[in-house]
């Protein structure tokens, strides 16, 4: 009876091992493959076991401390629609599978494979737009925030429901803003069209003044590790007719020369949408923050002029910061948490809510950002540097852009106009 027993035990054991195809692949297409394959950020696909095996003990320990999938949210306050942590269940599987060796499996028990649009996070664009020319990065030094005006030729108006930003060169790109610029903007009208530029190559005052001010929509931002923006249905960003995109570039170095040439791609929405989106920013020029301090507190404060659907938030600070907050301050004084974030300077990501929440007007924001100047962070390139705003990543920047949906007919100097209405409430 042992005899036959024995052989039995040791199948149901093998049989409860994971398996790569049966258990450990969905994980991988439902958690990393955003990132985790050909032509995307990370360094190594993990869409097939070959690939994959390799990688089983560096999987199991990156999930195990909660460094993979990123994600520096304080799971106590808020709920995220993008947020891809791993279940406990999803963490054990995981581990499981390769203290047991990473078996394979039968191939026969894998999911069907995601379809991807190849070189896109979102479906087939509509409209692709290239910067014209190409920008050189140099190996070492710092580079001077860099510009470039590209038409987009558009004879309509498009209201844009997805768009993904595309760096040419990731490793350079630490950061970017797309901008809209309508036809009627006199913002960097001096400025060259189609080539890059910088404040210092500008020869007219104002437009090197205005290099660092506008009030133009923001169409996109980018940072290395951030979600392209997809709307939902009935919201979308707009686009007037004729409208120049502008792409403000920063870029780091590492000691490599290359170049960049970024595309921005868009997906317009199929009807006219209710909401439009608008990107709002907090932050806090006025930043000093002392030599040596580990756990410096920066604050600034806002209350919206009228009502606001919240959809994301999207934190930005440089290598000193630590963490990241917003608020909500109700009129009683007490404080409601919308996103606390331990800030990682090489993941910065958007927040997007499970819940689109309606902020009623007079609603007081508040965005809090701490940071660490001392010696104990490894990233900071001067503990014994007075730190205030910059362009430059050994400087520092405070600002907490958060997207909101507003009528489509109301404009983004109409919501900042306290009493004013959307075009439609005016003329019914």
């Amino acid at each position: 009876m042992f005899v036959l027993r024995a052989p039995e035990t040791r199948h149901t054991e093998k049989a409860s091992q994971p398996t790569f195809y049966n258990d450990v692949l969905p994980i991988l297409q439902n958690h990393c493959q955003d990132c985790h394959r050909l032509g995307e950020v990370a360094p190594m696909p993990l869409v097939t076991y070959e690939q994959t095996r390799p990688w089983a003990n560096a999987m199991a320990h990156a999930v195990e401390m909660k460094m993979m999938p990123p994600w520096f949210a304080d799971p106590r306050h808020g709920h995220f629609a993008n947020d891809p942590s791993l279940s406990e269940a999803e963490i054990a599987t995981v581990t499981s599978w390769a203290k047991a060796g990473a078996p394979s499996g039968d191939s026969h028990d894998a999911p069907p494979a995601r379809k991807w649009t190849e070189g896109w996070n979102i479906p087939k664009p509509d409209q692709v737009i290239t910067m014209p020319k190409a920008v050189p990065l140099p190996a070492h030094g710092e580079v001077e925030y860099t510009y470039e005006i590209v038409p987009t030729q558009f004879a309509q108006d498009r209201w844009v429901q997805m768009s993904e930003f595309r760096p040419g060169s990731p490793a350079h790109v630490h950061h970017a803003v797309v901008y809209i610029r309508p036809p009627h903007s006199e913002w960097l009208r001096h400025a060259p069209v189609g080539v890059p530029f910088t404040a210092s190559t500008l020869t007219d005052r104002l437009d090197q003044r205005q290099t660092h001010e506008t009030t133009s929509d923001l169409l996109l931002v980018y940072a290395p590790g951030s979600s392209p923006d997809q709307w939902p249905d009935g919201m979308a960003k707009f686009v007037p007719a004729g409208s120049d995109l502008v792409f403000q570039m920063h870029y780091t170095t590492n000691g490599t020369a290359d170049e960049d040439r970024t595309s921005i791609g868009m997906v317009f929405a199929k009807r006219p949408p209710k909401q439009r989106v608008v990107t709002l920013q907090l932050n806090n020029h006025a930043l000093i923050i002392p030599p040596g301090a580990d756990n410096f507190r920066v604050e600034v404060q806002g209350t919206l002029p009228h009502d606001a659907t919240l959809l994301s938030l999207f934190p930005h600070m440089h290598l000193r910061g630590k963490r990241f907050e917003y608020d909500i301050v109700h009129d009683d004084g007490s404080v409601e948490v919308l996103l606390r974030v331990n800030y990682h300077f090489h993941w910065q990501l958007s927040y997007r809510l499970a819940e689109p929440r309606l902020l009623k007007a007079e609603t007081k924001l508040r965005a809090i950002a701490w940071y660490d100047n001392s010696k104990n962070n490894p990233h900071n390139p001067d503990p014994g540097k007075t730190v205030t705003w910059g362009d430059q990543t050994s400087d520092e920047m405070m600002v907490g852009f958060f997207d909101v949906g507003i009528p489509a007919e109301m404009d983004k100097w109409q919501f900042f106009e306290r009493g004013a209405m959307p075009a439609s409430a005016k003329h019914p």
